[in-house]
């Protein structure tokens, strides 16, 4: 397993039990902390399942408001706690991670494929429709943006 790949599903993991016992934030560093000595010993950057993790806790809310906004008849509450958090971790990647870092299409895939591993039966289908909806409406506001630094 890829090392990044490796590191998204620890980053998962590690949303999904501290989300599973309510969101105790205090508890989350070493929730991720168990998880990359027990997952991922040997993984390249353990830094980068630290920011995946942090940086989802930190944008939460706004996180919780796109998919709320983008899913309309998937109140959050309802939809499963490890597609929650796939679509947490995923739009955090396309949202803040630096495009050269983490490409648009990098982010939906590896969502795409920790749907399918860790998800249910139509998980992969779900995460990319509503990824790839938001990941449209983010290009229409990206080129509206072009548009207007030309004028």
């Amino acid at each position: 397993m890829a090392s990044r790949h490796l590191s998204r599903s620890i980053a998962l993991q590690t949303l999904y039990e501290w989300d599973f016992w309510q969101q105790d934030k205090s508890k989350i560093l070493e929730i991720l902390a168990r998880n990359v000595n027990n997952y991922g010993p040997g993984i390249d950057d353990p830094e980068f399942p630290k920011k995946l993790v942090l940086g989802v806790i930190e944008h939460l809310d706004e996180l919780n408001n796109i998919i709320i906004q983008s899913a309309p008849e998937w109140p959050l509450e309802q939809i499963n706690l490890i597609d929650r958090n796939i679509l947490r971790l995923g739009l955090f990647e396309l949202m803040f991670m630096p495009k050269q870092e983490v490409p648009a299409k990098v982010a939906i895939n590896e969502s795409i494929e920790l749907g399918k591993s860790f998800g249910g039966e139509s998980s992969g289908r779900f995460i990319n429709g509503v990824l790839g909806t938001i990941y449209r409406q983010l290009e229409k506001i990206e080129g509206q943006t072009e548009e207007n630094n030309k004028i």
